[in-house]
């Protein structure tokens, strides 16, 4: 089974859990953690910013990336969010497939 971390940063809690909340609810992630106090310093429009942010953790399947890629930019604040997927090489294969089951839409 295929998995992915999807990296996701919000700009206060209150965006992270909204945004938690809608993507686990529809089965586009099977968990999210959030790391609240994560220090971001990047470069937005010409200028250095420091942002103090929520971290999002994500924990997905390729199958639903492109739809969990829509909805995140439907849901987050920012006009260009955070979005990077990075591939698991390895996991403990009861969590893998319990991941899988989580975002796998239920069948009406």
């Amino acid at each position: 089974m295929q998995a992915l971390l999807v990296l996701c940063t919000c700009p206060d809690e209150a965006s992270a859990a909204c945004v938690a909340e809608a993507l686990v609810a529809e089965h586009l992630a099977a968990c999210i953690t959030q790391v609240p106090g994560a220090r971001s310093v990047y470069r937005w429009q010409g200028a250095i910013e420091h942002s103090v942010e929520v971290q999002l953790l994500i924990k997905t399947t390729p199958a639903r990336l492109a739809a969990l890629q829509a909805r995140l930019l439907a849901l987050h604040p920012h006009e260009m969010p955070e979005i990077l997927a990075l591939p698991v090489v390895a996991g403990h294969a009861p969590y893998l497939d319990w991941l899988d089951a989580q975002v796998t839409p239920p069948t009406p």
